[in-house]
Parts: C-alpha cells; sequence; structure tokens
C-alpha cells in the first residue's frame, strides 16, 4: 500500500494544457472544426492554439498587384479575422506561427504537403518584415494591445529539416529570424517573439541559435522545439507503421533546451515544447488506440518540470498534410476524429482537467492532487511496452492510501478507458470499419467513446481511504475522492425499499 502524504509539495504545474495545435490555420473557417474545437474546450480548456499557414495563400493576406506601371503589395486580413474571432469565442488564443511564404514573394516553388506551403525563403526580406508589421499592426488594431502581447510568435516551422526550410540552410533561417523578430519588436518592444521551433535531433541548432542571438543583439522572448519518439515510417497504403522509443524520450527531449542554454543569453526564457506526440506521421494507428493513453500518461503527469508548455500535436483529425483521411479512423494526430468521436487519449487529456492544483504524489503509474475543496484525485495507468515487443500484463494493480479530511466515509468515482471502454476504434472495427459511417453508426461510435464509469461509498479511517486498483491492459482511470456528508432525513430507511438488499 502506498501511502499519499496529507501535505502537498507544491503546485502541479499546468503546462500541459498550456497550448494545442491544430492542422492549417485556415481549416479553423469550418464547421466540423468550430464543433471539435468548442467540444475540446468545454471539457479540457486549452489556453492557446498554434498550426501552420497563417501567411500561407490559402489565408490570402499577402496580394501583390499591379497599378500605374508598378508592383504593389495589399494586405487582406479576411480570412484572419475569421480564423481569430473564433478562436476567442471558444475561449483560446493564438499561438502565432509566422509561416509559410506566399508565392507571390517565395524566392522558389519548393512546397510541402498536399495543401502545398511554400517553404523558400522570401525574395525580399524587407517585403517579408512589411508583411509581419501588418499583419501584426491589424491584429493590435483589432483586438488590443494588450491582448495580443500575450499571444506567443514564433517565426518558422522546423527550419532543420530541408522539407520545411529549403536546404535547411541555417544561416538563411538566422537571417529570416532576424528581420523578423525586429519587424515584430517595431509594432510593439512587449510583442513575445522566439523560435527556432526545431524538430527532433537538431539540437546544435540551439547552441548557434543562442551565439548567433547574443553576437547580433537578436530579440528572442522564447525558445521552441519539437518532441517525437517514433521511429523510421514503414508505409502502407494510406498508413504507416513506427517503432517507439519509451515515453521517457519524450520528457528528456523536453529537458534539453534548458541543459543545452545554461550560460547562455537565453538560458532563463520560457520554453515551448510547441509539437510533441509520439509519433509523426498524420496516418499512424498507434494515435488511435487505447495504449497511445496509456503511453503518453507519464508524459503529461510530468512534463511540466522540464517546460513551459507542451503542445499536443493536434486536437482534431481534421488535419490535411498528406491529403483528406480517406476513412474516420486513420492514426490520425487527433485527439478527436471527425464528427467528434473522442479517442482514448482525449480522456486522458479530460482527465487531467479534473486533476486538482496541489501535488500530493507522483510514481511512474500514477498522479495524485487535491482540489482547494479538499477533494483528493488520482490519475492511474497501466505502463506500458513501448517496443510494442510484449503485449504488456492483462492486470495491473495499484494500491494507495489517500487522505480524506473530516469524514467517516468517502464517494468514489472512477472514469476508466481501455481496450473496450472509452475505445470507440474497438467498435468501429468491430462494425467492419465503415470509412464513412452512417449517421447511427455514429451514434454507435459517440455511445462507445464514452468511459466506463462507477461509484461506491468507503470507509475513512485515521483520515484515511484505501484504493485497491485493478487496471486492465493500457488502462488509464481517473480516481475522484470526496468527503460524504450525509444529509438524508432521521426517517430514512433503505431497508423498506422492494427489492433492496440490506448492507
Amino acid at each position: 500500500m502506498i501511502r499519499v502524504p496529507i501535505e502537498g509539495t507544491g503546485r502541479f504545474p499546468d503546462a500541459w494544457r498550456h497550448c494545442v495545435g491544430t492542422g492549417r490555420v485556415e481549416l479553423a473557417l469550418r464547421r466540423d472544426y468550430q464543433d471539435s474545437l468548442k467540444l475540446l474546450q468545454d471539457e479540457i480548456g486549452f489556453r492557446y492554439i498554434r498550426g501552420h499557414g497563417l501567411l500561407s495563400d490559402g489565408m490570402g493576406v499577402h496580394r501583390p498587384y499591379e497599378w500605374e506601371g508598378a508592383r504593389r503589395v495589399h494586405h487582406s486580413f479576411t480570412y484572419v479575422d475569421q480564423v481569430v474571432d473564433a478562436y476567442l469565442a471558444l475561449g483560446i488564443r493564438p499561438f502565432l506561427e509566422l509561416g509559410f511564404m506566399p508565392a507571390g514573394l517565395a524566392s522558389g516553388e519548393r512546397t510541402v504537403f498536399w495543401w502545398r506551403g511554400n517553404v523558400t525563403p522570401p525574395r525580399s526580406h524587407q517585403e517579408w518584415a512589411a508583411l509581419v508589421k501588418a499583419t501584426l499592426t491589424h491584429l493590435v488594431d483589432r483586438y488590443g494591445l494588450h491582448e495580443v502581447r500575450t499571444w506567443p510568435i514564433e517565426v518558422w516551422n522546423e527550419p532543420n529539416l530541408p522539407d520545411f526550410w529549403e536546404g535547411a540552410d541555417e544561416k538563411a533561417y538566422h537571417r529570416l529570424y532576424e528581420v523578423t523578430a525586429r519587424a515584430v519588436k517595431e509594432v510593439d518592444a512587449s510583442l513575445q517573439v522566439g523560435g527556432p521551433a526545431l524538430s527532433p535531433g537538431a539540437d546544435d541548432w540551439l547552441d548557434r541559435f543562442a551565439e548567433f542571438a547574443e553576437r547580433h543583439d537578436v530579440p528572442v522572448d522564447f525558445v521552441s522545439k519539437h518532441a517525437y519518439t517514433s521511429g523510421p515510417a514503414r508505409h502502407v497504403p494510406f498508413g504507416t507503421h513506427q517503432t517507439l522509443g519509451p515515453a521517457q524520450g519524450l520528457l528528456d527531449q523536453f529537458a534539453t533546451p534548458r541543459e543545452r542554454l545554461k550560460g547562455t543569453r537565453l538560458a532563463e526564457l520560457p520554453v515551448h515544447i510547441t509539437e510533441f506526440n509520439s509519433s509523426y506521421r498524420p496516418d499512424n494507428p498507434a494515435h488511435d488506440t487505447a495504449f497511445h493513453a496509456a503511453y503518453l500518461a507519464p508524459v503529461l503527469a510530468a512534463g511540466g518540470d522540464h517546460v513551459d508548455s507542451f503542445s499536443y500535436w493536434t486536437f482534431s483529425d481534421m488535419f490535411e498534410e498528406a491529403g483528406p483521411p480517406t476513412a474516420l479512423f486513420h492514426g490520425g494526430f487527433g485527439l478527436l476524429t471527425h464528427r467528434q468521436v473522442k479517442k482514448p487519449a482525449y480522456h486522458l487529456y479530460a482527465f487531467m482537467a479534473r486533476m486538482g492544483d496541489e501535488l500530493l504524489r507522483r510514481g511512474s503509474d500514477h498522479l495524485v492532487t487535491r482540489h482547494p475543496d479538499g477533494r483528493v484525485t488520482v490519475l492511474a495507468w497501466a505502463p506500458v511496452d513501448a517496443s510494442g515487443e510484449t503485449p504488456g500484463p492483462s492486470q495491473h494493480r495499484l494500491r494507495l492510501s489517500v487522505p480524506v479530511e473530516g469524514a467517516g466515509e468517502a464517494f468514489v468515482r472512477r472514469s476508466a478507458v481501455d481496450e473496450e471502454h472509452g475505445n470507440a476504434r474497438t467498435a468501429w472495427q468491430r462494425m467492419g470499419s465503415p470509412r464513412s459511417p452512417r449517421p447511427d453508426q455514429l451514434d454507435v461510435l459517440h455511445e462507445a467513446a464514452e468511459p466506463a464509469r462507477r461509484h461506491l461509498r468507503l470507509p475513512v479511517e485515521d483520515g484515511r481511504v484505501g484504493l485497491d486498483l485493478t487496471l486492465s491492459r493500457h488502462e488509464v482511470t481517473l480516481v475522484e475522492v470526496s468527503a460524504v456528508v450525509d444529509e438524508a432525513p432521521s426517517w430514512t430507511d433503505e431497508r423498506r425499499l422492494l427489492g433492496r438488499e440490506t448492507r
């Protein structure tokens, strides 16, 4: 029996809910996207949302034209306003990523993704700076300087990869960053700008980014990078399979920026992991499974020890980097499928949203917190073998002694997801894996996506209640414990209820 202490060890950081990722931002113009984001915000409540393509042609911001024999540029914010308005109406703010390059400003034709984001440097850094300043000036005018000062502004995405920055040209990125950061600060010195938004395996770029920023006195207000643990891709039609490293590998990647930047001018800056997941592929079936939720649970429990935020990539399967999805369950990044079917990883986040602010204990398979009103919450998970070489034990037992104040009995509510519960993919497979489920099938899937829930009343002895939890394979469970205040009238006699056992 693990004895959970009465005294807390401090505040439990909520870096896990600071930001969430999205497909390219223009998708926010669609109804299914907004319905999904509303559900997410109602049940989880992220603070920021980050996605690609703010300045790509699909948003229509950069509009060159000819007039009186001269080339001119008009900046249009019709779609930007609609996207940001939708975000703010749903209680979430934009984490602005400046990219990709508008075709009318690009120095080349190299693109990435099905929707063809241009990844070449600007033909004119002066015109790029004007685009950045015009965009931010418009946002300040529309939403107010006090508001926009709270929005982080990230320069580009994964410039260390040729897919995202032509030639992975580090010097060219440094120049882009400097031009962009200075343009941001010309709008207002208090706007937050940062980068370099690196993919895993490029940590040496952090060292040189810090040297560059110091040597040229370039503004940097935060440091950003990405984290994934998947191995080489093995492709099948419309799908990808990969091996995974241990989940600890994500935490190790989170810790890298502060370790490498010690002694530099960037050492004390906020660190944002602006993308993380197990696999970096948007068509990996692992994303849809109960295994995935159990795999990520220790990361959400401990990630805030290393960084100021870590942003799950992404909240919805409305995501078209590899083209429109070919089936409801297709291995998408999303916590939700299209049509708002919840995945097990969604429930992991929803469980985290019900945890308390005070940390009581954290172990390799559990997290215990307390709310200001005294409720104690336990998140527990069955450890998984990331290699996939063994299926893992069919059961995992966890016994906790939890403090409960001022009661002779405790009310215990348990919610769980595993291979059978809170796992619509299992039901989807059993109904024949329909690519486009009919309305009646969608009803079944929404029902199957809900966690198993049960409640009971347990005795409190010496200010403690014993929880004996048996978790099934790949289970993630939330247990909420609160003191019972019995308000039943004195004449209540449960023995008189027909069919009621005397207990």
